[in-house]
């Protein structure tokens, strides 16, 4: 059986941005009120950036009523959710190679230069390869 305690709206969300799924039960009515408590959780989120869904939507929630939005939600937005967060986390990916590659090419790149540049030598301080100064001296 899962742990059962009173918490907070704020100890909640914290708890489901960890990755915890929660139930919440009515302590009086015994009655399954998470679906309830997680909306309020939103629209107290939705509060302080002054809005949760544009207008319109609120609007047309309204007046095609709850059905509409049940329907919706059940049908389609968990699926174009997960869908986003599947490919934002591939792109973040991809991403994170691509720099990756780039920092690998530019220390490749650098080592090739090293190896075909004639003055190198003359670069990297050793005396290999340099005219002796007696052989300047003639």
């Amino acid at each position: 059986m899962a742990e059962s305690k009173y918490v907070t709206l704020g100890e909640m969300a914290e708890m489901i941005r960890q990755g915890h799924d929660v139930e919440v039960i009515d302590a009086k009515t015994k009655t399954d009120v998470t679906a309830f408590i997680l909306t309020q959780i939103l629209l107290e989120q939705a509060k302080h950036k002054n809005t949760l869904l544009p207008v319109p939507l609120l609007h047309m929630i309204i007046r095609f009523g709850d059905n509409v939005l049940v329907d919706f939600f059940e049908s389609h937005l968990q699926q174009v959710i997960g869908n986003y967060l599947e490919y934002k986390k591939a792109m973040d990916t991809q991403f994170r190679n691509w720099l990756d590659m780039g920092k690998n090419l530019g220390e490749t790149a650098r080592q090739g230069m090293q190896a075909i540049n004639p003055f190198q030598a003359y670069f990297d301080g050793s005396r290999e390869g340099r005219p002796s100064e007696d052989d300047e001296d003639s």
